[in-house]
């Protein structure tokens, strides 16, 4: 199906799976309404600007989860709803406050703005997989999960699995909802999506394959030290220059900016490198005082970055460990089984779950069911020079994997992209967007 001159909207537009979802949409022709918390911010916003076809045919919409009605102005006019807004994060303080009310009330508004919009033609719920199997049934190799499966509340609540509760919850009211009103809606049920990332920042899922590249992680931050120091030393070291009259212009650089020392003639388009700057200032400096002022001025900066970035270090490595889900330095991996799939195949679904008139229910999409030492295996074949894992994080017997049907997939054209291509895809995006280094 071509999606010319057809508007869908897309919520949650800057996360993982959307993104993937919204460069689909836009591939195939369709006028896209996107709606981010914040359009302000560049971070949620930039990669989706730059895709084919964004400067036409994308639309930004603020939206708030929480708030009633916030989502009228984004679907109105559009013939098909998808709904991945939902947050996904293992640290949570207060379940109830920051996974359960934006699942389930998130969900709740988005389709009661859908009511309103008689244009609607189809909704294409983002669910999970943790709403399907998580029920109390054993999952050993011998049994086959699919979408007859629900996971129960009581079960996530004993084993304060929130994440898993939230998606429950929200998928269920769903179905509640879309059938008291006569809305058509298709869910899918991805395990955990890793594959390239779109977006800048780190996602919860593609975190858990850095996470077992931890001698990486703990490289990224060493790196990051350094530069945070070497950035400060330049910060500190223009601010002298500039008390000295010197007036250097970086990034905003104007014509003909005067000061007691000459003039700086540069172009909108030129700029000072940092590097050159440093060996400027070490030249100016030793012209003008002599190689003691010079080196003063230069290990002076180095000095006090010093002071001030140990002041500080800790509690951003902290808050970066945090961010990644991360235990960096740990040599174990967790005694656990997951499912996993490619974000593009997942996003894939989503178009198809859309266009072909036939697709109803749920969809679970998961290409294979590993544990964890599985996932290090594969890592170590793919990167044998990576510092991985060598050990599991106890001794019990290893969590059993178990199947997962395809059949429901497969119907919607889905081949799913092998486990091993995945995990290649997001080690090379990891590395691609500076979130680790080797």
């Amino acid at each position: 199906m071509s999606g010319v001159g057809k508007t869908v909207c897309v919520t949650g537009a800057s996360g993982y799976i959307a993104s993937w979802i919204v460069k689909f949409l836009l591939q195939r022709g369709y006028a896209v309404k996107a709606s981010v918390r914040d359009p302000s911010d560049p971070k949620k916003t930039e990669h989706l600007l730059s895709l084919d076809g964004a400067k036409e045919r994308l639309h930004l919409f603020k939206a708030n989860l929480l708030e009633e009605g916030s989502f009228d102005a984004a679907v109105d006019g559009c013939i098909g709803v998808f709904h991945t807004a939902s947050p996904f994060y293992h640290d949570v303080k207060d379940p109830q406050v920051e996974l359960i009310d934006p699942a389930l009330k998130g969900t709740l508004n988005v389709l009661g703005s859908c009511a309103k919009a008689p244009s609607i033609k189809r909704v294409v719920l983002t669910s999970s997989i943790a709403a399907v199997a998580y029920n109390g049934r054993p999952r050993t190799p011998e049994v086959v999960v699919d979408e007859s499966w629900f996971s129960d509340p009581e079960v996530c609540k004993q084993n304060q699995m929130w994440y898993v509760l939230s998606k429950t919850l929200a998928e269920d009211a769903a179905w509640k909802f879309v059938k008291e009103k006569g809305i058509d809606m298709v869910a899918i049920n991805p395990a955990m999506v890793i594959g390239p990332l779109l977006q800048p920042t780190l996602n919860t899922s593609a975190a858990t394959i850095l996470n077992i590249i931890n001698e990486d992680s703990a490289d990224l931050l060493l790196y990051l030290g350094i530069m945070a120091l070497f950035r400060f030393s330049l910060i500190y070291l223009k601010v002298h220059v500039a008390d000295s009259c010197i007036t250097v212009v970086k990034d905003q650089v104007k014509p003909g900016v005067s000061s007691k020392c000459g003039k700086v003639e540069q172009s909108q388009k030129s700029e000072v490198s940092d590097a050159l700057f440093l060996i400027y200032v070490f030249v100016y400096y030793g012209s003008h005082g002599g190689l003691g002022s010079a080196m003063e001025k230069l290990f002076g900066s180095l000095y006090l970055g010093w002071i001030i970035l140990c002041g500080g270090w800790w509690s951003y490595v902290l808050n970066l460990k945090s961010e990644a889900g991360s235990h960096l330095g740990s040599k174990t991996f967790i005694n656990a089984s997951f499912g996993w799939v490619n974000v593009k195949d997942v996003a894939n679904a989503h178009v198809q779950a859309f266009e072909i008139p036939s697709a109803n229910g749920r969809y679970c999409m998961v290409e294979r069911v590993v544990h964890f030492s599985g996932l290090v295996e594969i890592l170590h074949k793919l990167y044998p020079d990576f510092q991985l894992p060598e050990k599991c994080a106890d001794d019990n017997p290893y969590t059993p994997t178990y199947q997962v049907s395809k059949d429901r997939a497969k119907s919607l054209g889905i081949e799913f992209i092998p486990l091993e291509e995945s995990i290649k895809e997001t080690v090379e995006s990891l590395k691609e967007k500076k979130l680790f280094s080797h």
